[in-house]
C-alpha cells in the first residue's frame, strides 16, 4: 500500500471586484511614473520627419495652437527685433540654440528672409527663446545671446553659436559655457563684461518668460513660427521649412 501525503498551504482568494481595483491601482502608478520620467527627460526626443523640427518628449508633434485667435502683436516682447517697426508683416520665431533644426533653418532659410524681406522693410523679425529640456546647453546659450545684446552684438553671437556647431556636423552638438565665452571673445565682445553677465544668470528669468509664453500658445518643439500682418491674426508655421514656404506665406500677406 502506497502512502500518500497531502501537503496543504495557505490559500489566498481574490474576488473579481478586488482584482479590478488592484489593476486600476497599478495602472495609476504606471501613469504617474510615465509622467515623471518624461518630465525628467528619460524619454528620447522625437524628430518630425515631415516638418524637420525637434519636439519635446510628448505624444503630440511640435505645434502652435491654431484653434485660438491670436493677434501677432501680442507676441512682441522686449526681445530682439530685426527690421523696421513699421514693417507690415511680423515673424516671431521660438528657437533653441542647441536644436539642429533651428540651425538648419538659420543655415538654409534665414539669410534669404533677411535679405529679401527684413532689410527691405517688409518684415520685422522677432526672436524668442524656447530651450528644450533635453538640450542642456540651450538655456545658458540663450542667456549668452542676451548678454551679447548688452554690447550690441546679439546677431553676431546668434550666428557664431550656430556656425560653430555646424562645423561639427548636422546633428545635436554638445558645448559648454567655456565655449560660449570663447566665442564671445572671438566676435569682439568685452570678455569681462560678458563673463560677468553670463555667470550671474542676469537673463535667466527673461529666457524662462519666453518659454512660458511659448507654452501658453501651444508651442511644443523648435523651431516654431508665428507669421501675421501687423495688427492681424498670427498664422503658425512649424519646422525648418524651406525658404519657399516662408516666401509664399509672407507674399500672401503683402498682397
Amino acid at each position: 500500500m502506497t502512502e500518500q501525503k497531502e501537503e496543504s498551504g495557505d490559500k489566498i482568494t481574490v474576488n473579481k471586484s478586488s482584482l479590478y481595483f488592484i489593476v486600476l491601482g497599478v495602472l495609476a502608478i504606471l501613469l504617474i511614473a510615465s509622467v515623471f520620467t518624461q518630465g525628467f527627460g528619460l524619454v528620447k526626443p522625437t524628430v518630425d520627419s515631415k516638418t524637420g523640427g525637434t519636439t519635446a518628449p510628448a505624444p503630440s508633434q511640435p505645434s502652435v495652437d491654431s484653434g485660438t485667435s491670436l493677434i501677432i502683436d501680442s507676441m512682441l516682447d522686449d526681445d530682439v527685433k530685426l527690421g523696421s517697426d513699421d514693417a507690415p508683416v511680423i515673424i516671431v520665431e521660438f528657437s533653441d540654440f542647441q536644436c539642429p533644426y533651428c540651425r538648419k533653418f538659420w543655415k538654409e532659410s534665414f539669410s534669404k528672409i533677411d535679405e529679401n524681406y527684413i532689410k527691405t522693410g517688409k518684415v520685422q523679425y522677432v526672436f524668442r527663446d524656447f530651450p528644450l529640456s533635453f538640450h542642456p546647453a540651450a538655456p545658458k546659450a540663450a542667456e549668452a545671446a542676451e548678454c551679447s545684446r548688452d554690447q550690441n552684438k546679439w546677431e553676431e553671437m546668434h550666428n557664431k553659436m550656430f556656425a560653430e556647431q555646424e562645423k561639427q556636423g548636422p546633428n545635436t552638438v554638445s558645448f559648454s559655457e567655456d565655449d560660449m565665452k570663447k566665442w564671445a571673445e572671438e566676435i569682439g565682445l568685452d570678455s569681462t563684461k560678458f563673463n560677468e553677465c553670463l555667470d550671474s544668470g542676469k537673463y535667466a528669468d527673461e529666457v524662462q518668460k519666453d518659454f512660458i509664453d511659448g507654452n501658453s500658445i501651444g508651442v511644443s518643439g523648435t523651431p516654431a513660427f508665428l507669421i501675421g500682418k501687423r495688427g492681424g491674426d498670427a498664422q503658425p508655421l512649424v519646422g525648418a521649412q524651406p525658404y519657399s514656404v516662408f516666401k509664399q506665406a509672407i507674399d500672401s500677406m503683402l498682397e
